[in-house]
């Protein structure tokens, strides 16, 4: 944890993580590059559908940026245990610098092929398969153990803050009324790397020096101890598995170019509004979080939650009025914040120090599955059924998954409170079940 005095302000609530100076830095870096991203994450959607007018190949957009998290997730979680988690963060970010360049002078010198889009793609899914892990594991280093709930719920927090300015941002930014050379996805891609070039530097600011959590030399057992402990963690395997096919079935991101031009007629800017809907849901709910945290029965409430998600899913496909489709896109993104916030507070309350890396490479796999991996899908269904009932569904699966996984994962349903101990004695109570059927 962060090498910091023991804090006299409540624990749970208001806005305690922010007492610490490499936190806000943090979040302020975090904040700017995720608004570049969503909207650089819009412009290539766009450009790829006018390139390609398929849903196929908006799904291997996100086919191509799950591959390297799902190729490096092993080495990823290593280099987080290994190294200092600052430091792999920057070395990434910069790999993304020189990736969001090339995508400008593509659209630049006006590309029609996607092929050349898919190859950085991947390095900036390469990029996110090692940043991913060290960010997540950062976040403890930051900021007293009584206050870690209360920074993931901020964080949180800050992270829809960005995914509601971003998609609004690059919708804007796309139809400005530039010069011919520089209208459209160029403009957006110089926003992103002006965002990025900030972030870099935000992060050589922090103080924070985390060093490395493993001594031991690279070997088989020391990069699938992560994969391993999950497995045997039924909490932690059912609270990232749950959000992972909830996500991966439900998740309707890759589509709403279909939806936003040929179901709803609204050009780009209707795009971002779309984009921006889910997390405009997913920011109210988060800053309600930070005043009233989940304070009992936190893995009934994600599961409830995880239902709720499905429903607005099939509410969404169904709809062809843009302010429906709105307010189901909102309790998208509002029911689906209950569940990130339980899961990556289980997730670091759960897992010993020197394994977070390792554990938190696991869970950006699972993510990136249900993200990247759900907008291969959403487009490999969409191509078959076509864009509604892909969606419609996606959203009855993510209902199916809920039964499922309270079934399957009663340690899941049985979790209350969210501190390590009550998960640690919640753990023991699961082993010593498992000793007495044997």
């Amino acid at each position: 944890m962060a090498d910091q005095p023991p804090s006299t302000q409540p624990t749970g609530s208001g806005a305690v993580a922010f007492l610490s100076r490499d936190f806000r830095l943090y979040q302020l870096a975090r904040v700017l590059v995720i608004i570049g991203a969503e909207a650089q994450t819009l412009a290539i959607a766009w450009l790829v559908y006018q390139i390609t007018n398929s849903a196929l190949y908006l799904g291997y957009t996100g086919l191509t940026l799950f591959l390297p998290g799902l190729l490096f997730v092993l080495p990823a979680g290593h280099a987080s245990d290994r190294f200092d988690r600052r430091q792999v963060i920057i070395v990434c970010y910069t790999l993304q610098i020189f990736c969001t360049l090339t995508l400008f002078l593509f659209a630049w010198h006006g590309l029609h092929r996607v092929w050349p889009i898919y190859s950085v793609l991947f390095l900036i899914g390469t990029g996110r398969a090692f940043s991913g892990p060290a960010s997540s594991a950062l976040i403890p280093h930051l900021v007293p153990k009584e206050h870690f709930v209360n920074a993931v719920t901020w964080g949180a927090t800050a992270f829809q803050v960005a995914n509601v300015v971003g998609p609004s941002m690059g919708g804007i930014l796309y139809t400005l009324p530039l010069h011919d050379r520089i209208a459209g996805a160029p403009v957006v891609f110089l926003f992103t790397l002006a965002t990025l070039l900030i972030f870099v530097s935000l992060m050589l600011s922090l103080h924070v020096r985390p060093g490395r959590m493993e001594h031991r030399a690279v070997s088989a057992e020391v990069l699938l101890a992560g994969l391993r402990y999950v497995w045997k963690t039924q909490l932690l395997l059912g609270s990232i598995s749950l959000d992972m096919f909830a996500v991966l079935l439900g998740g309707a991101t890759a589509l709403m170019p279909i939806f936003a031009k040929e179901i709803l007629h609204t050009g780009p800017r209707g795009l971002g509004l779309l984009r921006a809907a889910p997390a405009v849901g997913a920011l109210a709910v988060s800053i309600w979080l930070t005043w009233m945290p989940i304070k009992r029965r936190a893995g009934a409430k994600m599961l409830m939650c995880v239902g709720i998600f499905g429903a607005a899913t099939v509410v969404f496909g169904l709809s062809k009025n843009v302010w429906l489709s709105l307010a189901a896109l909102f309790f998208v993104g509002a029911s689906d914040m209950v569940s990130v916030v339980t899961r990556s507070s289980i997730l670091q309350l759960a897992t010993p120090q020197q394994m977070r890396g390792r554990v938190s490479a696991v869970n950006s796999l699972f993510v990136g599955a249900s993200n990247e991996l759900g907008e291969f899908e959403s487009g490999l269904t969409a191509s078959w059924w076509g864009a509604v009932r892909a969606v419609l569904y996606g959203g009855i699966g993510s209902l199916a998954i809920t039964g499922l996984w309270s079934a399957f994962f009663p340690s899941l349903r049985r979790a209350d409170q969210l501190t390590t101990e009550a998960l640690l004695h919640l753990e023991e109570e699961e082993a010593a079940q498992e000793v007495r059927k044997l």
